[in-house]
């Protein structure tokens, strides 16, 4: 069996938390922010958790994490 490589890209974007789910950073934050409120625009800087549906995916993606 060939070893099991993580995905670079999901390896930047995801990190493990202590109880085994994944964090990540809330999308919508890049570009075209003047018409965003700023309440918005602070509530997209905090990092949320994968849903549920997505954490098989990330976890196939990520093995040795």
């Amino acid at each position: 069996m060939p070893k099991l490589r993580t995905n670079r890209g999901a390896a930047k974007r995801f990190a493990k938390t202590g109880g085994g789910r994944f964090k990540r950073r809330q999308s919508h934050k890049r570009h075209i922010l003047t018409k965003k409120s700023t309440k918005r625009k602070r509530q997209l800087r905090s990092n949320t958790l994968v849903a549920h549906a997505d954490h098989r995916e990330v976890q196939q993606l990520l093995p040795n994490s």
